[in-house]
């Protein structure tokens, strides 16, 4: 026996103690750095080589975009799967974050942030660039952490007998009451009936067990997201095939029997009616005023854009300063605040300033400013993470002087919308225009969206601007389902004098796409404006369809055209349309949503929220406004007019 414990140790011993270093392990990095990006202190021991990027990507899509409200952020790597954590010290402008593995489940992460976080803001020094004397504080740190969430474990695991026993017993009582109440029901009825009916209840709730638990916990992560996306799916009960057959059966024929009663009657009753006549004057020959055009639609009409004037993109809209209304706001504010508080607390509070601010705090003014953002139609969802990231820029901030929370809460929201509209890559398609037409190809925009949102009709704007800065410009005809697309898009054509291609209804788009981009680039045009049909985020047929149009035309340029009016709806919408194109793309990067088109920006007063909800959850910029029915109600986004009219 000694013996044989002597070989297994020298061969398996080596390997578990290597498993149990590992395990030990576990956290991959841990940096301290400024909120300017100066890095000041890494752990030397874990030192590991993280793949990909996963600190760039954190600051880039989590907290330069305001979600840092947020618990955490997982991020995929070829070959690796990481979540990391962070905690901020407002006060002295530092950040602290944790790289771990996704699979593995650390409890002691935060504890050990925020033990970290205590001890190295007592030595932080602003003058100081290297905190090397901090590595043997870590590894201290570290074990009290490890050795608390050890302590949890061995409480948790003592804790699940006496709880597995209780729900032993309870299956017990369950199970003798089930088979009483069946021994019963089988004394009345015969044995066959008995068995048929016992079996349906039992699968009946059993499905509904399974169903309740599935919906509850089906959850899958997205790449690249701050929190996780809901796929619930649930499971059908079962179902008597026969007797449903038997059902439809029994249906069919008397609806073949209704239909042809009410057939025999219709030809009894049909008589025609007579036209009124109003008055004695001579009936109008022509009650149809548009102008004649051939069936294949060569006939130009005169040229009616030319006389509408410059586009409003080119023009620049003068934000104009509202600082009494503000004023008179905030002296509002400060005769409620003097009301509830007293004068003299709310001078004193004032004068003093607050040592730190707290949660706590912040919670009045938060609360307010996302009632304020709601009604201004910003979807609930994203006005409650601005807020939680508004908070965590804020908590243990030493408030200044002469300042009151509200102002300050006020201020950093501004900060942050500015911050998200503000578009992180140039828009200039103008230039983008002209350096596809140094490498001798054409320009391709793609309009995509939900049904009625107006792409057809914003498509045309932007080719009237592209026109009046002299480039050659080409519709392609995509929209095949919807009747009426086409004629409507000749239309435009027409009014425009730009060439049109089109092949009709009832064809492959992706296929139409790419012809056109061919014949753009034989005659010479400088852009393809691609429209498309109309499709609802849930439509799976139709989803494939631009999914593959997209794949296969590799557009410069994707916009999503959605309507201003929309408030929690554009969450859905654009979550959807780009978690559908990144689905259903064959390639591992595939092409999402670049860009952004609001119409009906004209009829929505001071409810401007639906632009900060879509930039909020695409991270795409708003590239065109529509602000009505003419050619030239195309303009820019004016970032610190949205801003303005949001915190008003």
């Amino acid at each position: 026996m000694g013996s044989f414990l002597a070989i297994w140790n020298s061969k398996f011993g080596g390997l578990i103690a290597g498993k149990v270093k590992l395990i030990l392990k576990m956290l991959e990095q841990l940096l301290i750095f400024t909120r300017g990006g100066l890095i000041l202190w890494t752990c030397k021991e874990l030192g590991n080589a993280l793949k990909g990027s996963p600190i760039d990507n954190l600051i880039r899509s989590c907290l330069l975009e305001e979600r840092s409200g947020a618990s955490s952020y997982n991020y995929e790597a070829p070959g690796a799967a990481y979540t990391l954590k962070w905690t901020f010290h407002n006060e002295i402008g530092l950040v602290f974050v944790a790289v771990y593995q996704r699979i593995l489940h650390l409890l002691y992460v935060d504890d050990l942030l925020a033990m970290v976080k205590r001890e190295f803001s007592e030595i932080y020094d602003p003058k100081r660039t290297f905190y090397n004397d901090f590595d043997d504080a870590f590894q201290q740190l570290r074990k009290e952490a490890e050795a608390r969430a050890e302590e949890i474990k061995i409480s948790k695991q003592m804790s699940q007998p006496s709880s597995n026993n209780i729900g032993k017993k309870q299956g017990k009582v369950q199970k003798s009451r089930f088979q009483g109440s069946n021994e019963k029901k089988s004394s009345g009825v015969s044995g066959k009936d008995d068995g048929e009916s016992d079996n349906l209840k039992v699968h009946k709730t059993a499905n509904g067990h399974a169903n309740g638990n599935h919906a509850a916990t089906t959850e899958s992560p997205f790449k690249g997201i701050v929190d996780s996306k809901e796929n619930g799916s649930s499971k059908t009960g079962a179902f008597d095939v026969n007797k449903l057959q038997k059902l439809r059966a029994k249906g069919g024929k008397k609806t073949d029997s209704v239909v042809n009663k009410s057939s025999k009657e219709e030809v009894k009753k049909k008589i025609t009616k007579q036209n009124r006549v109003w008055s004695d004057s001579p009936e109008q020959s022509k009650l149809d005023f548009t102008d004649p055009v051939s069936e294949d639609g060569d006939q130009n009409i005169a040229v009616v854009a030319a006389d509408e004037g410059d586009s409003m993109m080119d023009k620049e809209e003068i934000v104009s300063s509202e600082g009494e209304t503000e004023e008179d706001e905030e002296t509002g504010r400060d005769k409620v605040e003097t009301k509830q508080k007293g004068w003299f607390s709310s001078m004193l509070h004032s004068i003093a300033g607050k040592a730190n601010l707290e949660k706590s705090d912040l919670e009045p003014a938060l609360k307010a400013l996302k009632d304020r953002l709601m009604t201004k139609n910003v979807a609930e969802e994203i006005a409650e993470k601005l807020c939680e990231s508004v908070a965590a820029s804020l908590e243990g901030k030493k408030l200044a002087s002469f300042t009151r929370i509200s102002s300050t809460v006020q201020a950093a929201m501004e900060e942050a919308l500015v911050r998200i509209l503000t578009p992180r890559r140039s828009i200039d398609i103008l230039r983008d225009v002209h350096g596809a037409r140094e490498q001798r190809k054409p320009y391709v925009v793609v309009f995509v969206g939900v049904n009625g949102v107006g792409k057809s009709t914003n498509l045309a704007k932007v080719a009237y601007w592209l026109l009046q800065h002299n480039v050659k410009v080409m519709m392609a005809a995509c929209d095949t389902f919807r009747s009426g697309a086409v004629e409507q898009l000749r239309t435009h054509a027409r009014r425009l004098q730009i060439p049109i291609f089109e092949k009709g209804y009832e064809k492959d788009p992706a296929i139409v796409a790419k012809e056109a981009i061919q014949e753009a680039n034989q005659i010479g045009s400088d852009v393809v404006l691609v429209d498309t049909a109309g499709r609802m985020q849930d439509n799976e047929p139709l989803m494939r369809a631009l999914s593959k149009l997209i794949n296969l035309n590799s557009p410069d340029l994707v916009l999503f055209v959605g309507e201003a009016l929309v408030g929690n709806d554009a969450v859905d919408q654009l979550s959807k349309f780009n978690q559908k194109l990144a689905d259903l793309s064959t390639s591992p990067n595939p092409r999402l949503i670049d860009g952004i088109l609001l119409t009906k920006f004209d009829t929505i007063d001071d409810k401007v929220g639906a632009a900060l909800s879509m930039v909020y959850i695409s991270g795409a910029p708003v590239m065109f406004v529509g602000c009505g029915q003419s050619y030239t109600d195309l303009k820019k986004l004016n970032v610190k007019s949205i801003v303005k009219t949001l915190l008003k």
